[in-house]
Order: structure tokens, then sequence, then C-alpha cells
């Protein structure tokens, strides 16, 4: 008998799961390498420490590349690793899945309030 059939969500999950990764992957698939400051301001609610922390965890599992520049200061940029821009459908699902959620909840919003 093979894998279980949940374990292709749990993997991805461990690689791209939790509130950050998958706008981080997002915003490189969409507008290309990036400097760290470049997706702070892009998400301005994330903290320095945990776009950090998310941007290693991406590169660790080989998602994210990230080059430094030998400048005065140091440059480092960003980007979709090749194995990365594989996710490319999985990410732009997501994105369309969340407005067609969206307006699902605006349209039912009310028979959800007569509960």
């Amino acid at each position: 008998m093979g894998q279980p059939t949940t374990q292709g969500i749990l993997t991805t999950l461990q690689a791209i799961g939790g509130k950050w990764k998958p706008l981080i992957l997002f915003i490189l698939l969409e507008d290309g390498t990036k400097r760290f400051g470049e997706l702070r301001r892009l998400m301005p609610e994330i903290t320095q420490g945990v776009l950090t922390q998310q941007l290693r965890e991406l590169e660790k599992d080989k998602l994210v590349d990230r080059v430094v520049y030998q400048e005065i200061p140091p440059r480092v940029e960003y980007s979709l690793s090749t194995h990365g821009k594989t996710l490319k459908h999985v990410l732009t699902n997501m994105c369309a899945w969340g407005f067609t959620h969206e307006e699902f909840i605006e349209r039912n919003k009310n028979s959800a309030d007569d509960m």
C-alpha cells in the first residue's frame, strides 16, 4: 500500500503553509525578484523577524533563491527558484479561490446573520 492520500496535502502545508509564505511566494511569482525592503513594504503587517524567518524556511525548502551581492552596503535579492516556480498553479488557484470565497461570503452574509 502507498502513502496515505493526505500526505501530499501535509507536505504542501509544511512547505508553504502559514499566513505569510504563500503571500511571499505569490509576490515573487507576480512581481519577480525583490529585495528584503521591497518585500517588507509590500507586506507592512509582517515584522522584520518573521519575514526573515519565513524567507530562511523557503530558502531551506529550495523554493526561494537568495543572492547576496558583494557591495557596500550588501544587497540581497530573493526570487522564486526553479522548483518554487512549480507552485504557479497552486498560488494562482489560491488567489482565484480567495476572490470567489470573498464573493460567496458577501452574498451569503445575510443568511448567516439570520441564524
